[in-house]
């Protein structure tokens, strides 16, 4: 159901005073997480992770570096398969709907539901497309580097 593996370079946008901490993932809540469930971000290119910046344009430092990673993972599951939503039972439209909003609001966003479900059926993470260019996607990792799951590190290091 999930990819069995997927290894590869992907790109990720970092302050460079926290570069020090570019493994630990989000700080703040995400599409894919809450404020205290650590989760990777990264894209496939570096044009996905400009893309994906266009969304956070000024809730982000102005000064960003983009890193290289390093990722082995299993079990990921790719929200462009339809296949895969329907055996999971996960509505797109709960992954791709707005979610800053809802929980500026204080509710939950159906984006976070997604992540429920997808670990609840084994999921590391997930492959989600990007909403702002056609053809680019991002991999969201729910943990790594744990000794079980998906490996990450710093390209170089």
């Amino acid at each position: 159901m999930f990819i069995p593996i997927l290894r590869g370079t992907f790109f990720r946008a970092i302050d460079p005073r926290f570069r020090a901490h570019a493994l630990t993932g989000s700080r703040s809540a995400g599409r894919y997480s809450r404020p205290d469930q650590p989760t990777l971000y990264m894209s496939s290119s570096i044009e996905g992770v400009e893309a994906a910046m266009v969304a956070h344009k000024g809730s982000r430092s102005m000064e960003l570096e983009i890193i290289e990673l390093e990722v082995e993972a299993e079990n990921i599951a790719d929200l462009r398969s339809p296949e895969l939503l329907a055996k999971v039972k996960i509505d797109v439209a709960d992954a791709v709907a707005p979610w800053q909003e809802v929980v500026a609001a204080g509710a939950t966003p159906p984006s976070w539901t997604v992540r429920d479900r997808l670990i609840a059926a084994g999921a590391n993470g997930l492959i989600d497309p990007s909403r702002k260019r056609l053809g680019l996607w991002h991999l969201v990792l729910f943990r790594w580097n744990d000794g079980h799951g998906p490996t990450v590190r710093l390209r170089g290091m």
